[in-house]
C-alpha cells in the first residue's frame, strides 16, 4: 500500500455493507471496521496479512484513530476503546441507548465525541471514562462530529440540518454557534454526508450543501466563502481535506472520487471509483486510502497529479477564503516570525548592537510572495508548519512574543461525592448514609438514605435546582446548586426533625458569585465560593461569619463541631504545580489553629477525599492510597500528618491477589470504612455498593505481616500506631479534665504501647541484642510499672548485665520524681 508501488491496491478487509478507514497521525497503520465484529489492522508499505481484532461489536458506524488508540463505535450504542501496541479492547467507553453513528478524537487524543440517535452528544475522557461533557442543545438526533484542530471546538451535524458549533474552552462546553441552512437533512443511516470537515489551519470549515457542491464557512463570520462546485452529480458520500490543506478530495454516488486544488476550487483528476463510502489521506504520501460498501480497502498511489504533488510537501496552506490578507501579506508574517523568535533571546547580539533591522533587510531580500516555500518557516513534529500564520485571523490562537506556562492547580471537589456515570451520580456517601441524584433531563430527582431505619426516615424529592453538592449528618441534609445565566447559586438546609412548621431554608449566593465546595457539622454550615469567600451559617440560616481565604481558588473544605478546614491552592512547587495548603480555625471563638500549612501529598500525588474522623481529626486519603490523619493540630505550628494505612499494603493484596482500590468513607472506632473498587474502577455506582472496614497498620515497613503474630514488625507497628492514637486522645482531652470513658481508652492505648515493648524486650534478649533491648526501656507509656516487669524478662533470658542498667534506669527515673 505504498506509493512506492505505483499501483492500486485492493484488499477485501471486511464482508459488504458500511466500511469505515482511517490513518493512524504516523502513517504506520491503517485501520478498518464494517459490519461484522472484526477489526483489521493494516501495516502500511507492508504486503503481509493485516492484524484481526475479533471482540469488537457488530454493525460498526464509525472509526476515530490516533497514535496509541483506535476507537469505534456501532449500532448498538457501544462505542470501545482499543490500545494500538497490544491490539487489545481496553474498555468499554460509554454506551448510548441509541445507536452509535460518529466518532471523533480531539488532537490530543484525550476526548471522544460520540454522535448517536440520542439529541445529546457525549465528549468522554478516554483516560477516565466516568469524566463526561453532554452536549444537549440539539432537538434531533446527531449523524455527525468533528473536532477543531486547536482541539478547542467540536462541530455537531444534526439530521434536521442544523449545525451545532460548541466551544470546548472551558470545563462547561458552551454553544457557539447555530447554522441553518448550510447541510441537507438526512435520516441517520443515509448513505449521504452531512459532517463538518474543518481544513487544517483551523480558520474555516467545509460541509457538503444540498445542491451537492461543498462549501467553505468562515470561522471567525459563519458567512460562506468558496465553492467547490459541480464536481458531482450524485450526492456526496465522503470528502477529506489533505493534510496540508493544499488539496480536497470527494466521492459520491456518481462513482466518481474528485481531487480538488484548494486555492482556486478546480477539478485536479477524475477517478472512477464507485461505491465509495470513507476517505483517508495518507499523513506524509501523495497516496488515498479508501474503503467501499463492497468491504474493500483500495489505496490509490500517486493521486495528486506530479505536477502538482510538490503542494503536498509543503506547510500548511491556507484555507480559501474571499479577501484572505494571508495570501498578500506573507513577507509581514516571517519577518514578524523572525522577530518573535529573536526575541526570546535576550542575550542577542543583534539586540545589544542595535543592528538587528539593518541584518534582517539584508537576510529577508527572498521573499516567499507567492507559496513558493522558498523561506523556510517554523516546522512542527508532523513536518507540517504551525498555527502561527494564521494566529491574527484566528481569535482562538493569540500571537505571544513569548510562550506563556500556567501552572498546574488542584481541581476543587466535594468530599464524599462522584462524577455522572451515565445519568446517575453520588451527592454524598458516609457513615450515616447516601444522597444520590438522577438526571431526567429537564430536571434532577434526589434521594436520600439512612443505614440506620429506626432512628432515620428516607426521602425523595424533585429538584429544579439541579443540586451538584450535599453533605449528610446526624441532624440534617444540606444541598447546594451552581450558578447558571439566570439563577443564582443557592443553599438549601433540611433538619431531620423539627418542631416548628418548617425548617428547611434556602439562601442564594451574591450575583457571579459560585459555590466550590460546602461542609456541615452540628454547629454551623460552611460555603466556600468562586470568590474566594469562606461564608459560615449557623444551622437555621443566620450569616455567622465571612471572610476571604488568603489561599485561591478553594479545593475544598470540611467540618467538626465548631472547627472549619479549608484547602486551597497555594505557592507554586518545584514541579510547576500548586501546593495544597489548609487552615483550620474555630469559627465560634474566631480562633485560627493552623494556617496555610501545606497537606502532605506524594510527589505528582491528588487528593482523594478529606474529612474529620468521627473523633474530630482532620482525615485525607491520597491518590496512592495511603490514610493520614492529622497530628497534634491544635497547637499552632505543631500539627503533622501521620499515615494510618497504606491500602497497597494490606494483607488481602500482598503479591497481587486482589486487583481493587478503595473508596473512602470514614474513620471510627479505629477502622477505615470503605468501599472496595474491583479492577479500573475508581468511583462507586449502582446499586448500592457494601461498606467494608479495615484496621489501621501504620506503613513502617514493607514486610508482610507475619501469619502468627509474633513477628518483631507486627509489634514495633502497633507500638507506633497505639503512640499516635494515644497521642490523639490526649490532644482531644486537652487540659480539661477526661471523662471516665476517656481515662479508660487512655489506660488501654498505654498498656498496648507498653505491652508491644515488653514483646519485643523479650527477643532482643533471647538474640542478646542489649542495647536495643535497654533502648526499648526507655519507651514505655507507664515506665514505673513496667520497669519491673522487664527487668523479670532480662532475668528470664539469664541477661544480668541488661537487667542490672533497667534497674538504674528505675533508679534514676525514681530520683526525678522525687526532684
Amino acid at each position: 500500500m505504498s506509493s512506492s508501488s505505483r499501483r492500486i491496491d485492493r484488499r477485501y478487509a471486511h464482508p459488504p455493507g458500511p466500511t469505515y478507514t482511517a490513518y493512524s497521525p504516523d502513517g504506520k497503520y491503517i485501520i478498518t471496521v464494517g459490519t461484522n465484529n472484526a477489526i483489521r489492522k493494516f501495516t502500511v508499505a507492508s504486503e503481509d496479512e493485516p492484524e484481526t481484532l475479533d471482540d469488537c461489536q457488530d454493525s460498526n458506524t464509525g472509526l476515530a484513530v490516533s497514535n496509541d488508540k483506535f476507537i469505534t463505535c456501532s449500532e448498538d450504542g457501544t462505542v470501545s476503546l482499543f490500545r494500538m501496541n497490544s491490539n487489545e479492547l481496553d474498555q468499554i467507553l460509554v454506551r448510548c441507548s441509541l445507536a452509535a453513528r460518529d466518532v471523533a478524537l480531539s488532537p490530543d487524543g484525550k476526548w471522544a465525541a460520540v454522535a448517536s440517535d440520542e439529541t445529546t452528544v457525549k465528549v468522554v475522557n478516554t483516560d477516565d471514562m466516568l469524566k463526561i461533557m453532554h452536549l444537549r442543545e440539539q432537538s434531533k438526533s446527531v449523524k455527525h462530529v468533528s473536532f477543531h484542530p486547536t482541539g478547542m471546538y467540536l462541530a455537531v451535524s444534526c439530521t434536521d440540518g442544523t449545525i451545532y458549533v460548541y466551544s470546548l474552552a472551558t470545563e462547561q462546553p458552551a454553544l457557539t454557534k447555530r447554522l441553518d441552512g448550510i447541510i441537507q437533512a438526512l435520516n441517520p443511516e443515509d448513505d449521504a454526508t452531512s459532517k463538518v470537515v474543518w481544513h487544517p489551519d483551523g480558520r474555516a470549515f467545509a460541509a457538503v450543501t444540498a445542491t451537492k457542491d461543498i462549501v467553505v464557512i468562515s470561522r471567525s463570520t459563519w458567512d460562506r466563502q468558496r465553492t467547490f462546485a459541480t464536481g458531482h452529480t450524485g450526492q456526496i458520500y465522503d470528502f477529506a481535506w489533505a493534510p496540508n490543506g493544499a488539496f480536497l478530495a470527494s466521492a459520491g454516488a456518481d462513482g466518481k472520487l474528485v481531487i480538488w486544488e484548494t486555492k482556486t476550487q478546480t477539478i485536479l483528476k477524475r477517478y472512477d471509483q464507485s461505491k465509495v463510502k470513507c476517505i483517508a489521506w495518507h499523513p506524509k504520501e501523495n497516496t488515498i486510502s479508501y474503503t467501499n460498501s463492497d468491504g474493500e480497502l483500495v489505496t490509490l498511489p500517486d493521486v495528486v497529479p506530479s505536477d502538482q504533488a510538490a503542494l503536498l510537501d509543503r506547510p500548511i496552506q491556507p484555507a480559501p477564503l474571499i479577501n484572505d490578507k494571508n495570501e498578500v501579506t506573507n513577507r509581514e508574517k516571517v519577518q514578524a516570525l523572525k522577530l518573535r523568535g529573536r526575541s526570546r533571546d535576550r542575550d542577542s547580539l543583534d539586540e545589544l548592537l542595535d543592528i538587528g533591522d539593518e541584518i534582517e533587510d539584508e537576510d529577508d531580500f527572498i521573499v516567499d510572495d507567492d507559496g513558493g516555500g522558498y523561506v523556510e518557516a517554523t516546522i512542527n513534529g508532523h513536518g507540517k508548519r504551525g498555527y502561527e500564520f494564521i494566529a491574527d485571523d484566528y481569535p482562538g490562537v493569540k500571537r505571544r512574543a513569548y510562550d506563556v506556562w500556567s501552572p498546574q492547580l488542584h481541581e476543587s471537589f466535594q468530599p464524599g461525592s462522584t462524577p455522572w456515570r451515565g445519568s446517575r451520580r453520588y451527592l454524598s456517601l458516609n457513615l450515616i448514609g447516601f444522597v444520590w441524584t438522577v438526571d431526567q433531563e429537564t430536571h434532577n430527582t434526589v434521594t436520600v438514605e439512612f443505614y440506620d431505619h429506626d432512628m432515620y426516615r428516607d426521602f425523595h424529592f424533585t429538584d429544579p435546582y439541579l443540586y451538584d453538592r450535599a453533605c449528610l449528618n446526624e441532624i440534617g441534609c444540606l444541598f447546594s446548586s451552581p450558578k447558571t445565566d439566570t439563577k443564582r447559586a443557592t443553599l438549601f438546609y433540611r433538619p431531620h426533625e423539627t418542631w416548628s412548621t418548617r425548617a428547611d431554608w434556602r439562601i442564594q449566593m451574591p450575583e457571579g458569585e459560585d459555590i466550590s465546595s460546602i461542609a456541615l457539622s452540628d454547629s454551623y454550615i460552611v460555603a466556600c465560593t468562586s470568590k474566594g469567600y469562606i461564608r459560615v451559617y449557623t444551622l437555621f440560616g443566620i450569616p455567622f461569619r465571612v471572610y476571604r481565604q488568603k489561599h485561591s481558588p478553594v479545593v475544598a473544605c470540611a467540618s467538626w463541631r465548631d472547627y472549619v478546614m479549608v484547602l486551597a491552592n497555594g505557592p507554586i512547587g518545584g514541579n510547576g504545580r500548586a501546593l495544597l495548603t489548609y487552615t483550620i480555625e474555630n469559627v465560634k471563638r474566631n480562633e485560627t489553629l493552623q494556617c496555610n500549612d501545606v497537606v502532605a501529598l506524594p510527589p505528582d500525588g491528588e487528593l482523594k477525599n478529606v474529612f474529620f474522623s468521627a473523633n474530630g481529626d482532620p482525615i485525607i486519603y491520597d491518590s496512592d492510597g495511603v490514610l493520614l490523619v492529622l497530628q497534634q493540630w491544635r497547637s499552632r505550628g505543631q500539627a503533622k500528618w501521620v499515615p494510618l494505612l497504606d491500602t497497597k499494603q494490606l494483607d488481602r493484596r500482598v503479591g497481587g491477589a486482589k486487583d481493587e482500590s478503595y473508596w473512602p468513607v470514614a474513620v471510627a472506632e479505629d477502622k477505615f470504612h470503605c468501599i472496595i473498587l474491583k479492577g479500573s474502577e475508581k468511583y462507586p455506582y449502582f446499586p448500592r455498593p457494601l461498606l467494608s472496614e479495615f484496621d489501621f497498620k501504620v506503613p513502617i515497613t514493607s514486610v508482610a505481616s507475619d501469619v502468627s503474630g509474633n513477628s518483631a514488625h507486627n509489634h514495633e507497628e502497633v507500638m507506633v500506631r497505639e503512640s499516635v492514637l494515644l497521642s490523639l486522645l490526649e490532644d482531644f482531652v486537652g487540659d480539661r479534665p477526661a471523662t471516665a470513658a476517656e481515662g479508660n481508652q487512655k489506660a488501654q492505648r498505654e498498656n498496648a504501647i507498653d505491652k508491644a515493648l515488653l514483646q519485643l524486650l523479650a527477643l532482643e534478649c533471647k538474640e542478646d541484642h542489649g542495647e536495643k533491648a535497654l533502648e526499648l526501656c526507655g519507651l514505655f507509656a507507664q515506665p514505673h510499672r513496667t520497669l519491673d516487669l522487664a527487668i523479670k524478662i532480662a532475668m528470664k533470658y539469664n541477661r544480668g548485665v541488661l537487667a542490672g542498667k533497667i534497674g538504674e534506669l528505675r533508679n534514676s527515673m525514681d530520683m526525678e520524681i522525687d526532684f
